[in-house]
């Protein structure tokens, strides 16, 4: 329980329905679709695509989405993949003839096909009621009318608007600058697209002059892409990857999501007593970030595609676990893993959904990067992820660029199972972060016995590219024990991702957490 002299936010209880996202006008959309008779599948679509336009920055329908679903009456759980796949014409060689050692950030080669309508089409028509039309409503009256932008949102629009190139500056700013807090943003190019795909559908987006739209722009900045590649996108439909951490059931999405990063973690982390330590001293944070550098350099080596990985069962054993955690001094930090691509970024989209039938949604959508690729498409302003930074151009390695591929992936929803019973659907976001984050957020509720919201609001670390990166819930005592044992600290300009959780209360209770370092919340009824 927090303590009520001092700031924070209490969780949200309800037995109706939750929803838990980084927007509270998103929140609230979902919760008006729950309310309309529609199910958690038709509000998360619902409150994910409104947040196009809410965070625009983040997320958008040239985009790609990951989910896992637990469908009524049932605790079993199903991962949707929803990202999209490089064209068929792109090489790695082609890349490094060019001089190039990483796929170029803000260019057409970091833009594969955009995954997520095609994923919300079969989401919808799978797990849905109401059908995607519905759940199209609110963003298209938000584009059209306008949405205040948010505080959170602000800031990360300014610190990612130069990354907007061409038509996008025309589409993502407002008189030529991005918008200050509180300012209306209007996306009417969008909703127009979005009137045509709740009118005819999955084929409004990948085929007529919304495809010459995308085709025009991404061939315009030099881009590969064909419109075959766009008619064979389509999602996959499998079974999550379950470890246990102590007695709680971690389900996260298979590769080419990163959730296998999240269970080596975990695993190297139950080498250690976390439980005897200070959860927010040095000594903890010491032992995490020296495992995250192990499994991070893991996943960097061998992650990829599943088609063209050979060791996810290596990844998920104990034993390497075992042999990793045996590498880590409690006393000395070693270097970072190497970065993937030339630059992190801060955030995504991550939304969760429990209805009153507990089907549980979690959901998470994203262009990677702030404002993706910084591309956009002229006629509907469809801004295009940079999903190809993820893959690797070295030569032979399982995450080489190739046509027809699908990159390592940072976005990672996740879900909890008890005995069985899914108790909570959960997500942090933050890019590379993602796995650390469910980690942390796992084990501050595991070894510390914090209930999700305190789980959520407590202070973060990470370590990248040869620096811990220290939020300022941290004392100066924490900080200064760590750089004696070796750590270059460093303050990042934002904080660690965003959180949402959703705990299924064996009484039906439903309690939802969400984290403060976004503007959202979660919202019952």
């Amino acid at each position: 329980m927090r303590d009520f002299h001092l700031p924070g936010r209490s969780a949200v209880f309800a037995t109706n329905g939750i929803c838990a996202t980084s927007h509270p006008i998103a929140a609230q959309a979902a919760i008006d679709i729950l309310k309309s008779g529609g199910n958690a599948m038709d509000a998360a679509l619902a409150g994910a695509i409104l947040l196009g336009v809410a965070e625009p920055q983040m997320t958008g329908i040239g985009g790609d989405c990951f989910a896992l679903i637990s469908p009524v009456g049932s605790n079993d759980v199903v991962a949707v993949n929803g990202s999209g796949r490089a064209p068929a014409a792109a090489t790695s060689e082609n890349l490094r003839d060019q001089g190039h050692t990483t796929v170029p950030l803000r260019s057409a080669h970091a833009v594969t096909i955009p995954g997520a309508l095609d994923a919300f089409c079969t989401m919808s028509d799978t797990w849905g009621k109401l059908g995607l039309a519905d759940s199209l409503a609110p963003a298209i009256h938000y584009m059209e009318e306008g949405i205040p932008v948010a505080p959170r949102v602000a800031f990360d629009w300014a610190n990612s608007e130069s990354a907007l190139q061409g038509a996008a500056r025309n589409h993502y700013l407002v008189d030529g600058e991005a918008p200050q807090t509180g300012a209306m943003y209007r996306q009417p190019a969008q909703a127009m697209l979005f009137r045509k795909i709740a009118k005819e559908g999955r084929s409004a987006f990948y085929e007529g002059d919304v495809l010459d739209d995308m085709l025009n722009t991404l061939t315009g900045f030099g881009g590969l892409h064909s419109a075959e590649d766009f008619a064979q996108t389509s999602c996959t439909i499998g079974d999550p990857i379950s470890g246990m951490y102590k007695e709680q059931e971690l389900l996260e999405h298979p590769p080419n999501g990163q959730g296998v990063t999240a269970h080596l973690l975990l695993n190297i982390l139950s080498q250690f007593d976390l439980s005897s330590m200070d959860p927010f001293g040095a000594e903890r944070a010491h032992i995490e970030a020296e495992a995250a550098k192990l499994a991070y350099d893991a996943r960097n080596r061998f992650l990829a595609d599943p088609d063209h990985m050979t060791k996810l069962d290596h990844l998920l054993s104990p034993k390497t676990a075992a042999d990793l955690a045996a590498l880590i001094d409690p006393k000395r930090a070693m270097p970072s893993a190497t970065r993937i691509s030339e630059a992190v970024h801060k955030d995504t989209i991550y939304i969760t959904v429990v209805d009153s039938d507990r089907m549980s949604v979690s959901l998470i959508y994203s262009i990677f990067h702030g404002f993706g690729s910084g591309i956009a498409s002229e006629k509907y302003g469809i801004l295009f992820q940079n999903r190809g930074a993820g893959f690797s151009l070295e030569k032979g390695h399982p995450n080489e660029l190739a046509g027809g591929k699908r990159p390592l992936h940072t976005i990672i929803p996740a879900m909890l199972r008890s005995q069985g019973r899914v108790t909570m659907p959960f997500g942090v976001m933050g890019g590379q972060y993602q796995p650390n984050g469910h980690a942390r957020f796992l084990s501050n509720m595991t070894d510390f016995g914090m209930d999700p919201q305190s789980a959520i609001d407590g202070p973060r670390c990470f370590p990248d590219a040869g620096k811990l990166q220290v939020e300022r819930g941290y004392s100066d005592k924490v900080r200064a024990e760590l750089a004696d044992k070796g750590h270059e600290v460093v303050t990042p300009d934002g904080p660690l991702g965003g959180a949402q959780a959703i705990m299924i209360h064996e009484s039906g209770v439903l309690e939802g957490a969400s984290d403060p370092r976004k503007d959202g919340c979660a919202i019952g009824y």
